[in-house]
């Protein structure tokens, strides 16, 4: 399984981060990581729209549309509904 490239809505605001890592802990996904003490995207393709680190930023550096993505369509097909948009089976 792997997703479409750049559909993603996540946007982090480097200039807003104060690198406390919040979105490291609680991205499901390891969409972020530290390098050189600065919390970065690592994996933006990764991101499956979930929300957490939105939710979680205390500085308001992240953004994402929640609900829209990935995250939406893999429940939505688990659930066999139709339309699970960004994931493509590859096997």
């Amino acid at each position: 399984m792997f997703y479409i490239k750049n559909v993603v809505t996540l946007i982090h605001e480097q200039e807003m981060c104060n690198s406390c890592g919040i979105c490291l802990t609680v991205c499901p996904r390891r969409v972020f990581q530290r390098s050189n003490r600065v919390v970065e995207i690592a994996r933006r393709d990764a991101c499956i729209e979930c929300g957490a680190c939105q939710r979680n930023c205390s500085q308001g550096a992240v953004t994402v549309r929640a609900g829209v993505g990935c995250a939406s369509a893999l429940i939505n097909r688990m659930l066999g509904r139709k339309k699970a948009c960004c994931v493509v089976d590859n096997g």
